[in-house]
């Protein structure tokens, strides 16, 4: 028996063929009075006009057709989100040729490995140091032709005035030449379980996906603003890119994802796509700064947060709100839940997460404070989304319904299916591994467990390959596990671990700065490593453990735990680019705290 929801039919927009370089001239020629982008610069933020940016993606465009880039060429992006990042896209798409994006901390290897396996043409690099990681593996790439990095492309865009001046039609014929069907990008997957996949992904895949907006009334806005720290490398961030175009809203790049909570401030932005991770951090900080407020402060919050809860409650169940309590709701706003706002800008009109699972009671409390996170779902090989919460239409706890134009179903074993016109052409030479994914009816396989309610809205129990199968048999779901524990102000990162062992188990890690406080305040050191072997420290942790087992079944409680003295990083190939656990990694790096848990 398999259960099936769907949001209805998508129609196609009448701006003729659904290409990117379409796209992009529809909203040039919208004439629109508000910025197109907003760059760093010299402190503060310069505002960039759709005229400038269209008169460089042009420049950049026919600059690449001068030097024998055309339809069909991958071209490659190394660089950390910026205006010269977008607007190269935006270029390649006018000329026809495939954009690989590459994330900038990559290793050389990696970078070796996409652009050999996509069989690049070319690549921009941002800088000296992204350059000697091609230069290391160039040996290897002999299809490898073009090699830029941002010094050049002053030269390439005059190259492209010069080309133009002498070919005005240049330019117009080749983008006249792209069809819907043609490939736009082939985004890699972070290979969380192996080499990574390159995801083909036509010029329709990605306006079918950007144009879903046109169902959901409200949802973007011409005068809204975005601040964008995913990495543009990402699905998840270039599908923002191109949404930004396609509605009109400016978009703000920041290219360091540890300063997001600076930019806020200063860009005050009411969009803001996230994972997870952001959410978290600022939740663990605004708890903290809860429970450490005493007198009158902290009366104040007692006092507001059961009126917000309550305020949620009514809203989610779509009941009016009696007035008295709308006026306490008015004072509490002003009184409390404003600091939290502000320390987000105090704009934020559309907080979305996606990219991992956001714990229930995180999104509960935010909603308490007015600020409702929108949690949805999707995967590169859907072009990134498959389902949202809304503004209007939401459950904490699950992502949401599917969006307009999306059938979704569980299949017999659990695993959800998408069907929509957004689903990925398949892998970049690997036809095996595309018959796997897609069914000959169109239906996508996600890899994912979900379940859909009576109303439609879609719960992700975890990842098919991520299921723990205990030594006694039961099935558990890590990640629920993982989230309940990252919801305590002490915990960084937590890994559950027991496939084919006795009983579940957890590695934990701590929050430098909230354990830092409290060993302060308990007059203990600040060295982590002796923190972690502190048994005052692990008593607070069993705490937390004990709070997270609560009300598990005894097969899904954690039963034992180990702290580790470092975060799982990046640098260590432990996460993803978009904050993912790398199951396989950790598991690798820890393994003998892994065994000790079971000895």
């Amino acid at each position: 028996m398999t259960e099936t929801a769907s949001a209805g039919p998508k129609t196609a927009p009448s701006s003729g063929r659904r290409t990117i370089a379409r796209l992009w001239r529809d909203a040039v020629a919208a004439e629109r009075t508000t910025p197109a982008y907003l760059v760093e610069h010299e402190g503060g933020w310069r505002e960039v006009s759709w005229p400038e940016a269209d008169e460089l993606v042009h420049a950049y465009a026919n600059g690449l057709l001068a030097r024998g880039v055309g339809k069909g060429d991958a071209f490659a992006l190394l660089a950390q989100n910026s205006l010269e990042w977008a607007l190269l896209d935006f270029a390649l798409a006018h000329i026809g040729a495939v954009g690989i994006p590459v994330y900038a901390n990559s290793a050389s290897r990696d970078v070796g490995y996409l652009l050999e396996h996509s069989e690049a043409v070319g690549i921009v690099c941002e800088d000296a140091a992204q350059l000697a990681k091609v230069e290391a593996v160039s040996e290897e790439l002999p299809k490898l032709e073009h090699v830029l990095t941002f010094h050049d492309l002053a030269g390439l865009a005059t190259h492209g005035r010069d080309f133009a001046e002498a070919n005005p039609a240049a330019l117009d014929g080749a983008s006249a030449a792209i069809g819907e069907e043609d490939l736009f990008t082939i985004i890699y997957t972070s290979g969380t379980t192996g080499p990574p996949k390159g995801c083909m992904i036509s010029h329709r895949n990605y306006y079918a996906m950007v144009s879903v907006v046109d169902e959901m009334d409200d949802h973007y806005r011409v005068d809204d603003s975005m601040l964008l720290y995913l990495p543009l490398a990402h699905n998840f961030g270039r599908l923002m890119l191109l949404t930004g175009a396609y509605v009109g809203f400016p978009i703000a790049f920041l290219a360091d994802p540890l300063r997001v909570a600076e930019a806020m401030l200063q860009v005050r932005p009411s969009v803001l796509p996230s994972v997870p991770r952001v959410y978290e951090k600022v939740y663990a900080a605004v708890q903290a700064r809860f429970e450490d407020a005493t007198g009158i402060k902290r009366r104040l919050i007692d006092w507001a947060l059961p009126i917000g809860r309550e305020i949620s409650r009514l809203e989610g169940e779509g009941k009016p709100i009696p007035r008295g309590l709308a006026m306490r709701h008015r004072l509490a706003d002003r009184l409390v839940f404003s600091k939290v706002k502000k320390r987000l800008g105090g704009r934020l009109r559309i907080p979305i997460s996606g990219g991992a699972p956001l714990a229930k009671e995180i999104a509960e409390f935010f909603d308490a404070v007015g600020i409702r996170i929108l949690e949805g779902y999707g995967l590169t090989e859907c072009t990134t989304a498959a389902s949202t919460n809304r503004p209007d239409r939401y459950r904490f706890g699950t992502v949401g319904p599917a969006l307009p134009g999306f059938e979704v179903r569980v299949d017999d074993d659990g695993e959800l299916l998408v069907r929509s016109e957004t689903v990925f052409q398949g892998y970049f030479k690997e036809p095996e591994a595309t018959a796997a994914v897609l069914t000959p009816d169109g239906w996508l396989r996600t890899g994912d467990i979900g379940e859909i309610d009576a109303d439609g809205f879609i719960t992700i129990t975890d990842r098919k390959k991520d299921i723990l199968v205990t030594a006694g048999g039961k099935n558990v779901a890590p990640q629920n596990i993982e989230n309940d524990l990252k919801t305590s102000r002490y915990v960084s990162q937590a890994l559950v671990v027991g496939d084919r062992r006795p009983y579940v188990a957890a590695l934990i890690t701590l929050d430098e700065a909230e354990i830092g406080r409290w060993a302060e305040e308990h007059e203990l050191g600040a060295d982590m490593s002796s923190l972690v072997g502190d048994e005052r420290v692990r008593q607070l942790v069993q705490g937390v453990v004990d709070e997270t087992n609560r009300e598990r079944s005894r097969y899904e409680q954690v039963k034992r735990f180990a702290l580790l003295p470092r975060d799982f990083t990046m640098e260590h190939g432990e996460v993803t680019p978009t904050l993912k656990l790398r199951r396989r990694a950790v598991i690798e790096h820890f393994a003998d705290e892994i065994e000790d848990l079971y000895a």
